[in-house]
């Protein structure tokens, strides 16, 4: 019914939407957002990347390491931004609780 192409694609509008909505809210904290946001330059590096390795290799992305590594490294990057800045969102989150339960 849907290749692995086209899944791919249309996935990447509900996730677009959890972008808008995350952003909208102002709740989630700055660095974990912007990680989410790094997924897209992730995508956006992982598409030509597999085109060049079907071009010039004649081979899947994930047969090519080097070329799959470099790719990679960004949603590496991602996930990192969003654990850190989760880590960041609670730390601040117990500051904020500290302070309240002093001044109570």
């Amino acid at each position: 019914m849907f290749s692995k192409d086209n899944l791919f694609a249309i996935s990447l509008f509900p996730y677009l939407g959890f972008l808008w909505f995350l952003t909208r809210s102002q709740e989630t904290p700055r660095l974990a957002l912007i990680g989410f946001y790094v997924l897209l330059v992730f995508v956006a590096v992982t598409i030509p990347a597999g085109i060049y390795a079907k071009m010039e290799y004649g081979e899947a992305l994930a047969n090519i390491d080097w070329l799959h590594g470099s790719a990679e490294s960004f949603l590496t990057l991602s996930n990192i931004l969003v654990a850190l800045g989760f880590r960041q969102g609670i730390v601040e989150y117990r500051k904020k609780q500290e302070k309240s339960d002093v001044s109570d």
